[in-house]
């Protein structure tokens, strides 16, 4: 596992994107926490991803490429449109999917749903320049503290590349649930330590 700065990642760019395209599993900064992504189309990265956090069946979120990716993939209600604007923004917001096959079952566990996040980040340019959606779920163990420095950091995760950009004081992003005909928000903080 190496660790770059985000400033080399940024000026080795082709170079990471084509690792995550090939399936690299690796940690990355966000708005909020780091998170922990992969190619979301890629299913063998995405059950690898999946044995590294030690989740079996939650659905993950995913950074998608734009606003466009969300309009032509989920069920964007009027009440959905507004929130969909808000973006990029600490929010993940969980979608019916209007079209099958859009994203891998082991991705969204075959529940017809997605959460997605644009974060208001330099990284949100990774999705859109390889126009593909990213898994975005806390660089943790399930149930663990999720990170906000490379202190943070579970020696059990085991991952391709870090991109670090130094400690994150953020909370992890709110969840609004727009798949029934009222909204659900749910804020989430991270765990107190001991």
């Amino acid at each position: 596992m190496g660790m770059v700065t985000a400033d080399e990642f940024r000026l080795n760019w082709d170079k990471f994107l084509e690792k995550i395209r090939k399936g690299a599993v690796f940690v990355y900064p966000t708005d909020t926490i780091y998170g922990i992504g992969c190619n979301a189309l890629d299913e063998s990265a995405v059950k690898q991803l999946r044995a590294v956090k030690k989740r079996k069946d939650n659905p993950f979120s995913v950074v998608v490429p734009s606003k466009k990716w969300v309009y032509d993939n989920c069920d964007v209600t009027a009440e959905a449109v507004k929130w969909v604007e808000k973006l990029p923004g600490p929010y993940t917001l969980v979608l019916k999917m209007s079209r099958e096959g859009v994203i891998p079952k082991e991705v969204n566990c075959g529940l017809g749903t997605l959460g997605v996040r644009i974060p208001k980040h330099w990284f949100s340019k990774v999705a859109s320049d390889l126009n593909i959606p990213i898994i975005s779920t806390s660089a943790n163990i399930a149930g663990e503290q999720p990170m906000t420095s490379i202190d943070d950091l579970d020696e059990r995760i085991k991952v391709d590349f870090v991109v670090y950009e130094g400690e994150k004081k953020g909370q992890p992003s709110s969840i609004i649930d727009l798949t029934e005909k009222k909204e659900r928000i749910t804020k989430r903080q991270r765990l107190s330590r001991l």
